[in-house]
């Protein structure tokens, strides 16, 4: 099975749209995970109608309308592999613990919050997956998002994807 995870999405604030890559391979997975921060309804919209499945959480910046329609927590058993979805997960000192004991059923966690791409794993195997922002590197080299795969029961693949710079519009001189 193909996934796509993304979060942080921040539009329209961050950027105007999505960038095209990402689009592209949304359409190419069989599960798109977005773990909150999205800010408009526009976004959701757009990922519910392009995405096979898609799993979403809400995150700090998401207002009463995004709220209405995602859960805090999400989560669904992919390919035998038990999925957790949540924004934060508080600082990254102490993160593997605190998340293996918040999330005790879980195989893999996926999270947003703090824009930067993390893979880890716990003591007790729970892995622990941000796949960045694609709009908003906030001190970043660049803005990511991450794709994966399950096979039998098991996560086979994690791959970081650092999309290209945004154009700006140029200034005049």
């Amino acid at each position: 099975m193909r996934l796509l995870l993304t979060a942080d999405t921040h539009l329209p604030r961050r950027a105007r749209e999505l960038p095209a890559e990402l689009l592209d391979r949304m359409s190419r997975a069989d599960v798109v995970i977005h773990a909150g921060d999205w800010v408009d309804t526009a976004t959701l919209d757009l990922l519910e109608s392009r995405a096979r499945r898609l799993i979403g959480v809400y995150g700090n910046n998401d207002g009463p309308a995004l709220r209405a329609r995602l859960p805090e927590v999400a989560r669904a058993e992919l390919d035998g592999v038990r999925f957790a979805v949540v924004h934060e997960t508080g600082p990254a000192q102490g993160r593997e613990r605190r998340c293996a004991e918040r999330f005790p059923d879980t195989d893999v966690l996926v999270f947003g919050h703090s824009h930067i791409p993390w893979d880890t794993t716990a003591a007790g195997g729970l892995r622990l997956l941000n796949p960045g922002s694609p709009t908003d590197r906030r001190g970043q080299p660049y803005c990511t998002y991450l794709t994966a795969e399950t096979a039998q029961g098991a996560l086979t693949v994690v791959e970081l994807h650092r999309l290209p710079p945004r154009r700006t519009a140029s200034r005049p001189a």
